[in-house]
């Protein structure tokens, strides 16, 4: 089997925070903070992560948050890492999740 799959990372709007799921999954996070780092989406697809982005801004399989707050994919979090297989890949995009959330990272994970 081909490895094809990806994670990517999807820059969200700071009106994010407004959602009340969103500031209870990420409970130690404060966009007030000085260098606060930026809320970001953390997803897995069989797709080129920039076709997966255009989808899920045009609602196509949409994660609520990426559709309605997705400003960009920040290439630098997770390019070398790509591609995989489907199995590293879903373990992979838990694992990135994790990790940028303990850099300071609001995350949500799709």
């Amino acid at each position: 089997m081909a490895d094809h799959h990806h994670v990517y990372v999807v820059a969200l709007d700071p009106r994010v925070w407004e959602r009340a799921r969103f500031r209870r999954a990420n409970p130690h996070y404060d966009p007030q903070a000085p260098g606060a780092l930026p809320m970001v989406y953390v997803g897995m697809t069989g797709l080129d992560p920039d076709l997966r982005f255009d989808r899920h801004k045009a609602g196509i399989q949409a994660n609520r948050y990426v559709q309605a707050h997705g400003l960009r994919l920040l290439p630098h979090l997770y390019e070398a890492l790509n591609p995989m297989p489907y199995a590293a890949a879903q373990a992979m995009e838990v694992e990135l999740a994790i990790r940028l959330r303990a850099a300071g990272y609001a995350v949500w994970q799709g």
